[in-house]
């Protein structure tokens, strides 16, 4: 009758020392599976401001009359884009992620115009235009 119970009981030690293994690697992988996830969003909104200000320089030093339509991707979590009210020459995005907001500023060699971009996830339609003062930027499609 002893063994009995005894069994009963390592059968109880075994199952609960499974089961904090299995909690703690469940944990991991969230923590893990939250930084991938801000890692690609922070990845795509870089390739979104350098694609973009790098058009904006090439087309303010072709000249004046110059004039572009780009379509670029905005991922989910920016909240805000807009000029860095200092210096037109920055470009700032602004993104919620698991650790909380966060600014990145892209710097651009010529001075920018925004007039709107809408920072909802999709992708954009953009016409880029050179004027002597630096390049307007007009959302003119997407999301």
């Amino acid at each position: 009758m002893e063994n009995r119970g005894q069994i009963g009981i390592e059968y109880l030690i075994i199952a609960s020392f499974v089961t904090f293994i299995v909690i703690g690697i469940l944990s991991i992988a969230l923590f893990f599976s939250n930084s991938i996830k801000d890692e690609l969003v922070n990845s795509q909104v870089e390739g979104f401001a350098n694609d973009l200000i790098s058009s904006s320089e090439s087309i303010f030093f072709a000249g004046e009359p110059s004039k572009i339509e780009i379509t670029l991707f905005l991922p989910k979590g920016v909240s805000d884009i807009y000029l860095d009210p200092g210096n037109s020459n920055n470009l700032v995005i602004e993104t919620q992620n698991s650790g909380g907001t966060n600014l990145r500023v892209y710097k651009s060699q010529v001075p920018l115009i925004i007039n709107t971009i809408s920072p909802s996830e999709g992708l954009k339609v953009f016409t880029l235009i050179a004027t002597p003062t630096g390049v307007n930027i007009d959302q003119v499609g997407g999301t």
